[in-house]
Formats: structure tokens, sequence, C-alpha cells
């Protein structure tokens, strides 16, 4: 419908991507956006370029131009996921965030609980030919839907899991802790390998935004060399029938499961091994719950560059989960670091003769999407994984180190990793895509 001075929406449309596009909106501004849409393209219909849908930066210079358009697969090109686990983390976290990918889609359920998987395969569109039990590796293995199957159980039954799926021919996306134990880590290496599938170990944190600017912001060396590192992760736990109060169950207490990310944050932050571990536990006495797991776990690791990182994790705290870098030129500090939101990283230092404090805003993404679409990617594009079999292996190394050095209270020396330079257990670097 026309309007009073004769021009339709589509010629008003049309009219604004000619007058809002040139200098202002052209190749330079797109290019601040993360796009390269030339000066052609319309200002708010936009134009496809790349095979995406682009648009140019319609923001002025004050403010942060806005993330690249999402750009999701098709429905069918994306890889298929078999969910090996309903309990809480697959039904609260790993579910939902499958609706955010752009890479990756639920094709199937595993669950040793037939009422509650039915519900499930309900909600989310599963047919009920895709729905297994925990027996049934056979059947989800004569399904072509299936690529990768994501190991959502307790620690201890990983291994055979893993091996089961990779026995299946399908790539495996691991929960972490990895396993029980390095043996069973090795075992669980092997068996893929042995398969020619992918195993990625899940830890999340690697692939969530601020953990990543942290990473960027020490390795840079913009504010000098790390000196010092302050990891702490700590909640309380009430539920004693809980399976990770079963040391059978989780091969152990804080450790394992909260205590991991403190570990495997600071060795991803810096892409060095500690040579040297020194660490004490403590469980109290009164407190049935810790009868088989400890409470709280304090471990420093000096590394060969001479950084010091003092960890600290607990099942008897107030939630709190902070890293926090010091360098020779600012505090780096990364508030709700292992948690699933909330991130806030605050950067304090010099700025002339006053002392500065730079709160860094980045858009939020769900964790469990981006690690599940960089998995999706390397089955689809053959690439290694940045946390594959390796890095689980060693965190389990370096956790049966912690044990022997609380056990004995003398330091344990670390073995070198074999290969050279930083990042040896991990696979090649991110980038913007995944």
């Amino acid at each position: 419908m026309a309007d009073d001075f004769g021009l339709s929406r589509r010629t008003l449309l049309r009219a604004g991507g000619v007058t809002l596009t040139g200098a202002a909106l052209g190749a330079a501004d797109a290019a601040r956006a993360g796009t390269t849409p030339g000066p052609t393209v319309p200002a708010d219909t936009g134009a496809v370029q790349g095979g995406r849908v682009q648009f140019p930066n319609w923001r002025g210079q004050g403010d942060r131009p806005p993330a690249p358009t999402p750009a999701p697969q098709p429905p069918g090109q994306r890889v298929g996921y078999c969910v090996v686990g309903l309990g809480r983390l697959s039904l609260d976290e790993i579910l939902p965030a499958l609706s955010q990918a752009k890479r990756s889609r639920l094709v199937a359920l595993m669950s040793g609980t037939p009422d509650k998987a039915k519900l499930v395969a309900q909600q989310y569109g599963v047919p009920e030919s895709a729905v297994y039990g925990y027996g049934d590796w056979d059947k989800l293995k004569a399904n072509p839907e299936i690529q990768a199957v994501y190991v959502v159980t307790p620690n201890a039954v990983h291994h055979d899991n893993v091996a089961a799926a990779a026995a299946a021919g399908k790539h495996v996306l691991c929960e972490k802790p990895m396993a029980a134990s390095s043996a069973e880590a090795r075992a669980m290496i092997a068996a893929c390998e042995r398969a020619k599938v992918k195993l990625m170990i899940a830890y999340r944190c690697q692939y969530e935004p601020y953990n990543r600017e942290v990473v960027r912001l020490v390795r840079s060396g913009e504010f000098g060399k790390p000196r010092m590192i302050q990891a702490f992760n700590g909640q309380t736990s009430g539920l004693p029938e809980q399976w990770r109060l079963k040391k059978a169950l989780s091969g152990g207490g804080a450790l394992p499961d909260i205590g991991l990310y403190c570990l495997n944050g600071v060795r991803a932050l810096l892409g060095e091994e500690p040579d040297l571990i020194q660490a004490q536990t403590h469980s109290p006495a009164d407190d049935p719950k810790f009868r088989e797991v400890e409470e709280g776990v304090s471990f420093t690791l000096r590394f060969p560059s001479g950084v010091l990182a003092q960890c600290m994790t607990s099942y008897g705290v107030h939630e709190s989960r902070r890293l926090t870098v010091h360098t020779g030129g600012a505090d780096i500090d990364l508030q709700n670091a292992f948690a699933y939101v909330g991130q806030r990283l605050v950067v304090t230092h010099r700025d002339g003769k006053v002392v500065s404090q730079d709160t860094k805003v980045i858009g939020a993404k769900n964790q469990f999407a981006l690690e599940m679409d960089h998995f999706s990617r390397c089955i689809q594009e053959n690439r290694r994984p940045r946390t594959p079999g390796e890095e689980g292996l060693q965190d389990h190394v370096l956790m049966e180190a912690i044990y022997e050095a609380a056990r004995t209270g003398a330091p344990v020396s670390i073995p070198p990793v074999p290969g050279a330079g930083l990042d040896a257990t991990r696979g090649p670097e991110l980038d913007e895509a995944g």
C-alpha cells in the first residue's frame, strides 16, 4: 500500500539501501563488524554473500559493531547426536543448548530409565525408534542419522560408554572428567584410534568467550608475563545419595568434579604443563557425606616458566568460581569463570598516573552449543579437536599426582609431556568459526 507521497514500502526499503550505504556503511565498517559486505549491500535488508546473509554495520563510531548475523547449517547437514545419559546436566543444559547450535542436532537418546526417555523424546521430537537402553549399542550402530555420541553418564562408566560408541563407529564427545583413572583414559584413546573415530573431551570453558579472552590477554603479553595465578571453584553439596559422593562412580570428590576446572583452566591459559605439584585434602570428620571422597583440595602448580598457580576447590562453601592472573602490569580477574553464565572480566592496570579498572563486555554465547559445534566442525572437516582425549588424559595424570602429594605431604615431580612447544595435548587453535 502506497503512502501519501506515492512510495510503497518496498520502494522505501530500496531507497534506504541506497542512501544509507556508502562511505559510512562501506567495507571499513563491515570489516569492523567481522563481515565482508561491500557498499552496495542494503542497510536493512542485507544481501547474500559468501553463502550467508550479511548486513553492513549500521552503528556509529561510539558503539560496538554488531556480531555477524547467525548462519546455521540446514538441519539435514548438521551432525546428528545421540545423548547418552539423561541426568540433570543433559536435561538442564545440553539438550536445550542444541536449539542454539548451528552445526549440531539431536537425533537420538540413550537412557536406563524408559519412562523418562520416552517423555524427553516427545519433548524434543526424537522418534521412539531412536530411543535406546544402555544395552542397545547394536541398534544405535544401525542408525545412520547418528554420527556422534555425547557421553553424559557418571565418570566410572565413561570408559565402557566410549568404547561401545567407538565400536559402533560413532565419533565421541565425552563429559569431563574423562574417566575415573589415567589407565581408563589411555584405553579410551586407544579404542577410538582403533575404530578410527574422533574423541573430544567436553571442556566447555575452553570454548567460552570470556575464558578465551583471558587466554588471549595473557598470551599476547599486553600486560607483561604472568607471574601468579589464583583459581577457585567451590559450591555446597547437600544430598548425600548423589553419585558424585560415591568414589566407585566418581573417582574422587571435589577435585575431579569442580576442581578440574581450576586445573584445566590454568593449563589451557598458559599452554604449559606443570613440573611440580604440592597439595592438601580435607574432609570434615563429622559429615557422613564425605566418608568416601574429599570435601576440599588445595594444590599448587609450578610451571617451567616460573609461574605459580594456587588452586582451591571445595564442596562445602558458598558458590564461588574465580580465575585471577597476576602479571607485572595488571590483574586480570574473571569472575564466575567456571559457571554456565554470568562471567565478568575486569582488568586492573596503570593508565598514566592513575590506576584503571576496565570491565570487558563480550557477547554471551552458550558454552555447550559452542563445544558441540566445534566437535561437529571437526567431524565435517576432518580436524583434530581442540580438547582431544590426550587433554583429558593429562588432567588424570595430574589429578593422580595431586592425590599422591596430599597423601604423602611431599611435592610430586611431573615428567614432561611428549611434544614440543605450547599446547602439547591440544588440537589446533580455535578460530572465529569454531
